[in-house]
C-alpha cells in the first residue's frame, strides 16, 4: 500500500470540493496545489506574462486545447498564483447571454460577471470590490498628506476614456467613506459594477448621466487595472473562458462584432495602450482556427495569430499569443491518479487498496481505447478514475483486479503476476518518472515532495 504518512493533509471540505468537481467534469475553484501535475512549460510562460504586468505592461494570451484538455484547470491555476502575488484576478465564462459585444447587454453581462468575481488573496472566492475599495480609502487617509496621494492617484486615471467619471466615482466612495454615508458608498458600488440601468436612475441617486454600456465596458476594465496599481495591488489578470459560446453565435454580423471587440483588446495590450492588465482566453481548436466562424474567420485577426514557419510539433513558440495544450504524459498521469487516491482515501478515511500495479493497468486500460492517443483528454481519465475508487470504496469484498479484469479483460490479465513487465510508467511504454516524482508505493527512498503542493 502508498505509504500515507508523507501525503500532506487535504481538508475534507476541501477534499469534497476537489472530489466532487473532478467526477463531474469540472474544474475546483480550490485546492488546485494538490493535484496539479505538469504543464510546466505552460505555466513558466503565463508566468512571464505576470512579471510583465507587475512591470507595468500589458499581455494578451489564447489558450487553446480541446474539451477537457486541461485550459480551465490552468486558468484556475495561474488564478491562485496570480492572487498569491497579489494581483487582482476577475474571471467570466462567456455564455449565450454573456459575450463580448450584444445589442442587448450581454457585454455588459460579461462585465458584470467580471466585477462580480472580483478576488484578491484575502477573498479568493469573489466579491472583492468592496474589500479593495475600502483598502484604498484606508491607505489614503483624510488628511491633507491624503488629499495629495490622491490627486496623484487619480491624475493618470483622468487621462484615460471615460476617466474623469470614473475618478469622480471614487472621489464619491472615499467622500461617503469618510462621513460614514452608506447610502452613497452602495450607490457608487452599483455605479461600478455597471447595474444601472438608465441614465435617469444614475442621475437620480448620484448626480451623473454616464453609466456603463455594452460599448465601453472594456474601457472600465482597463481603469480599472490603473486604479488597483495605486491601491497596492500589482495589476489585474483578466480570465475569460468558453470562447466557443462566440464561435456558436448564428448571426455573422453579431459574431464579427465580437472577434472586433477581442481586436481591440488585443492590439491595446500589445501596442502599450493598457497598463497593468493581463487577459487571457480560453477556447477549442475550432472555435479559433475555423476559417469559417471562428476567430480566424476575422481576417486581421488571422493574421496576426497564425502560427509561424519555424514553429513545429516538437519546438513549440511559447511566447507566441496562441499556446497550444498538449496532452499529459503517462507519468504525469500516474502521479495524478495517485494523488487523487490520496485524496479520496483521507477523506473517506480508509487505506488506500490500489497498488501502483493497479493504477498502471487503469491507464493500460484507458489508453487501449481505439483513438485514444489522440483523444482522450484528462477530463475523462480523472472522471473514469474516481468512479473506480467510488465503487471500490462502496465494496470492500469485491478485489480492485476484478473490478479491472471485468472492464480491462486482456490488458490486465496478460500482465506477468512476478512483475516481469516491469512497474511504474515504464509499463506504459513511457520512461518511469525521477526521483521527485516517484509514485512506486511502499518504496524507501520515496520523496515527500512527491505529494507536496504543486510550486511554481
Amino acid at each position: 500500500m502508498t505509504d500515507t504518512a508523507s501525503a500532506p493533509r487535504v481538508p475534507k471540505r476541501v477534499a469534497a470540493v476537489i472530489l466532487n468537481s473532478l467526477k463531474g467534469g469540472v474544474v475546483p475553484r480550490i485546492g488546485l496545489p494538490y493535484i496539479t501535475v505538469g504543464r510546466e512549460v505552460e505555466i513558466r510562460a503565463l508566468l512571464t506574462d505576470l512579471a510583465l504586468i507587475a512591470d507595468g505592461d500589458a499581455s494578451f494570451r489564447f489558450l487553446v486545447g480541446r474539451y477537457g484538455a486541461g485550459k480551465s484547470f490552468l486558468l484556475q491555476t495561474i488564478r491562485t498564483h496570480a492572487m498569491g502575488e497579489n494581483f487582482v484576478v476577475a474571471d467570466a465564462d462567456l455564455s449565450p447571454e454573456r459575450r463580448l459585444q450584444g445589442g442587448q447587454g450581454q457585454g455588459l453581462a460579461t462585465y458584470r460577471e467580471l466585477i462580480r468575481n472580483l478576488s484578491t488573496k484575502t477573498r479568493p472566492e469573489g466579491g472583492a470590490l468592496t474589500l479593495v475599495l475600502d483598502r484604498w480609502v484606508a491607505a489614503t487617509g483624510d488628511d491633507a498628506t491624503g488629499e495629495d496621494t490622491l490627486a496623484a492617484q487619480m491624475a493618470p486615471l483622468e487621462e484615460l476614456v471615460h476617466g474623469f467619471d470614473f475618478t469622480r466615482m471614487l472621489r464619491r466612495y472615499r467622500a461617503a467613506s469618510l462621513e460614514g454615508d452608506d447610502e452613497t458608498k452602495s450607490c457608487v458600488i452599483k455605479w461600478l459594477r455597471g447595474e444601472y440601468r438608465t441614465k435617469s436612475e444614475a442621475r437620480t441617486e448620484l448626480g451623473t448621466t454616464t453609466i456603463i454600456t455594452d460599448d465601453d465596458w472594456y474601457d472600465y476594465i482597463k481603469l480599472f487595472a490603473q486604479f488597483l496599481v495605486g491601491a497596492g495591488y500589482k495589476g489585474l489578470l483578466v480570465l475569460i473562458d468558453e470562447l466557443v459560446n462566440l464561435f456558436k453565435i448564428p448571426n455573422t454580423v453579431t459574431r464579427q462584432y465580437n472577434y472586433e471587440k477581442i481586436l481591440t483588446m488585443y492590439n491595446d495590450t500589445l501596442q502599450g495602450k493598457a497598463h497593468h492588465l493581463g487577459v487571457i482566453m480560453g477556447g477549442t481548436p475550432q472555435s479559433i482556427e475555423d476559417r469559417r466562424r471562428g476567430v480566424f474567420s476575422y481576417e486581421a485577426l488571422r493574421s496576426r495569430l497564425t502560427q509561424g514557419r519555424f514553429a513545429r510539433e516538437d519546438m513549440r513558440d511559447m511566447l507566441a499569443p496562441i499556446i497550444n495544450l498538449h496532452p499529459l504524459t503517462h507519468e504525469e498521469l500516474l502521479v495524478l491518479i495517485e494523488k487523487l487516491q490520496q485524496i479520496h482515501a483521507g477523506y473517506f478515511g480508509y487505506e488506500p487498496r490500489l497498488t501502483e500495479q493497479n493504477l498502471v493497468d487503469f491507464l493500460k486500460i484507458e489508453f487501449g481505447r481505439v483513438g485514444a492517443d489522440t483523444h482522450l483528454t484528462p477530463r475523462e481519465v480523472i472522471r473514469d478514475f474516481i468512479e473506480l475508487l467510488d465503487i471500490a470504496y462502496q465494496n470492500p469484498k469485491l478485489t480492485v483486479d476484478d473490478l479491472l479484469r471485468e472492464v480491462g479483460g486482456s490488458a490486465v490479465t496478460d500482465r506477468d503476476p512476478n512483475g516481469g513487465e516491469g512497474t511504474g510508467a515504464s509499463a506504459l511504454g513511457a520512461p518511469a518518472p525521477t526521483v521527485g516524482t516517484s509514485v512506486a508505493p511502499g518504496s524507501p527512498a520515496r520523496d515527500a515532495a512527491a505529494f507536496a503542493e504543486f510550486t511554481l
